[in-house]
């Protein structure tokens, strides 16, 4: 009895030819690993290669023909994965949604600690950018550009991370000093006085009154209480640490709160006429538009009452003598002329 014979068409898009047609003759056998012999070259692994039919994957032990592959079938001979695929875990009909979910929740990358480090130091805390001139600090010791930071305020997108800068008397103006070796390109900054590297691995502060910034190292072998650099009287408050720690972060805010508090309760005696009289207790009185206080009890326009000896005679005292023990209770009748300069007698 004659069996008749069938074709199939074998496609590939990784190997020279596009379409090929397979004459079946189901007298012989033929698996698909022996095809993939025939129709690999050489130098290529067969392992990394397999067929599909209708998108599902074919082991390499089937036989040819076969009951399941119908006359006139297209097997696509497809490459295999790095890393696993094409074993029958996975088709292309597969729905994509055990794929995504595996990439849902991305995992972190690792940070190198160095370089985390040296970016606070060299880049501005708001973009990130390399700092470059003019450069500002805020009052908890962090680092901006101020051209960034000014826009940012205007814009009114400051991240609430720094919604504690609210203007100008925010930001103090710091002055680095760059390493002559380095390039502003790569610009890179250093202790005008020790010479240690603006790198993180040491301390920094910032003197508020004049901008510069200088390592903790100067400052502790060169005690004074003026600037290393252009000698600036500054007191120890006047110290602002740079990119600080967390306790050395919660000093400094508790600074600023308590600045801000003094500042509130100032306006709040300007606006309630309190103020205080040099030498005295604070006393309520009506402020004028020129700055002066008018009706405090026993003040005149901020000074306090003139003290005359005469008014304070003691029992059973003559007034002008009591009065004469005290140089400004009596006034000079003596006029130095151009003929005599000489003292009068009790004066020498």
């Amino acid at each position: 009895m004659h069996t008749k014979s069938h074709q199939v068409f074998i496609q590939s898009q990784n190997l020279q030819f596009k379409t090929q047609t397979l004459t079946l003759d189901p007298s012989q056998t033929l698996t698909l690993h022996n095809l993939k012999l025939s129709l690999l070259p050489d130098n290529l692994n067969p392992s990394s290669f397999y067929f599909t039919l209708n998108g599902k994957p074919l082991k390499d032990s089937s036989f040819l023909p076969n009951p399941q592959i119908a006359p006139l079938s297209t097997l696509i001979l497809q490459t295999r994965l790095s890393g696993g695929g094409g074993d029958g875990g996975a088709t292309g009909a597969e729905s994509r949604d055990c794929y995504l979910n595996m990439y849902a929740e991305k995992k972190p990358d690792k940070i190198d600690p160095h370089e985390q480090r040296l970016s606070k130091w060299l880049n501005c805390s708001l973009s990130n950018e390399p700092l470059k001139p003019p450069c500002v600090i805020d009052r908890l010791g962090n680092m901006f550009n101020k051209e960034t930071l000014v826009e940012a305020l205007i814009g009114k997108k400051l991240p609430k991370e720094f919604g504690y800068i609210k203007g100008l008397k925010d930001m103090i103006n710091i002055q680095l000093e760059v390493v002559p070796s380095e390039g502003l390109g790569n610009a890179r900054f250093h202790c005008p006085v020790s010479g240690l590297e603006f790198n993180g691995k040491y301390k920094f502060f910032s003197l508020k009154n004049c901008g510069h910034v200088l390592s903790a190292k100067a400052l502790k072998e060169v005690k004074s209480s003026a600037c290393l650099v252009c000698y600036k009287e500054f007191e120890e408050c006047d110290k602002i640490v740079i990119n600080g720690d967390e306790e050395e972060v919660l000093v400094l805010r508790e600074r600023m709160e308590e600045d801000r508090l003094k500042v509130k309760d100032k306006k709040r005696k300007v606006k309630h006429g309190i103020v205080d009289v040099k030498g005295g207790d604070k006393v309520a009185g009506k402020i004028k538009g020129n700055g002066k206080v008018e009706n405090v009890n026993g003040v005149s326009n901020g000074g306090s009452k003139r003290f005359k000896a005469a008014d304070m005679v003691p029992a059973n005292a003559t007034k002008d003598v009591y009065a004469s023990l005290f140089t400004s209770s009596q006034k000079n009748k003596f006029k130095e002329t151009y003929s005599c300069r000489s003292l009068p007698l009790g004066r020498n």
